[in-house]
């Protein structure tokens, strides 16, 4: 019974200690936080999406106020939003590129070919565990829609053709969608570069058509015609920068003979534009609906 006693007392004479010790140290590290912190998170748009990158609004506002980020940075806010910050912290708005989310595949289920039927759990996450899902090309598009599911913005549809559909205006490159899609085919890109392509399979020549018309088929002419912006890799094209230093984006010399508009120009008036030698896209419909 003593031997009990005197264990009992001695983890509760530990347990003080340690509580002391806790105490005081929290009061000797203890720093208070910049009032100014909360009056800032404040003037946020509360999304706690992570665009500006940091991991929600509260720590944005805390690098706001630090200096370490400048108002410009929250993609969401408003260009209002942005200068009421900037004034009450009294320091410039910044600038900061304005990025977008852009998908690597155009093979929605009009020009691409599944080689079997998936049934299960409605979404990309499931099906690509089975195999890598149903569809022909391995690193294409499933379809099921795991990243307009995620979207807070409005900035994701699935087409007709079961293919998601950036809208530009609303996407505030948070990227969700990224994190979403199993096939790693959403990049977060800056606004000013046009060129894109919108392929991922690293297949070549008929091999990759046998599963989608419009696959890059690792021709090279992209590259040929406009060396300085565009390279090959592993069978794809890779865009360089395109408005290094100020320098102005190349013209549309690296589309122009793509047989099959795998790599594209994205207008900011005339949307997504294919070059003249790319096969024009006839079928609208599904195979699956085409057959049955």
């Amino acid at each position: 019974m003593d031997s009990l006693f005197t264990t009992v007392a001695a983890v509760g004479l530990l347990t003080s200690a340690l509580a002391a010790l806790l105490i005081a140290a929290n009061r000797r590290l203890f720093v208070a936080d910049d009032p100014r912190v909360e009056t800032v998170e404040a003037m946020l748009p509360a999304t706690n999406c992570g665009a500006c990158g940091q991991p929600g609004c509260h720590a944005f506002a805390e690098a706001l106020v630090a200096g370490a980020a400048q108002p410009a940075g929250c993609s969401v806010g408003s260009s209002d939003d942005h200068a009421a910050i900037a004034s009450f912290l009294g320091v410039s708005v910044g600038s900061v590129q304005r990025r977008v989310a852009r998908l690597a595949c155009a093979g929605g289920d009009n020009v691409a070919r599944n080689r079997a039927h998936y049934t299960g759990l409605s979404t990309c996450a499931a099906a690509a565990v089975v195999a890598g899902g149903g569809k022909g090309c391995f690193w294409g598009c499933l379809g099921l829609g795991d990243c307009a599911n995620v979207c807070d913005f409005d900035a994701l549809h699935m087409s007709r053709n079961a293919l998601p559909v950036v809208d530009a205006d609303n996407c505030t490159a948070c990227g969700d969608c990224v994190a979403a899609c199993p096939k790693d085919l959403f990049s977060l890109v800056p606004v000013r570069q046009p060129l894109w392509v919108a392929c991922k399979s690293l297949e070549a020549g008929d091999d990759a058509l046998a599963d989608c018309d419009v696959a890059c088929t690792a021709c090279g002419k992209c590259a040929m015609d406009a060396p300085a912006w565009v390279s090959m890799r592993d069978n794809l094209p890779v865009v360089h920068d395109l408005a290094p230093d100020g320098q102005a984006p190349p013209g549309r010399a690296a589309i122009e003979r793509c047989p099959t508009g795998a790599i594209v120009w994205l207008d900011a008036r005339g949307g997504l534009v294919r070059g003249a030698a790319a096969a024009p896209v006839v079928r609208q419909q599904s195979r699956a609906a085409a057959i049955s």
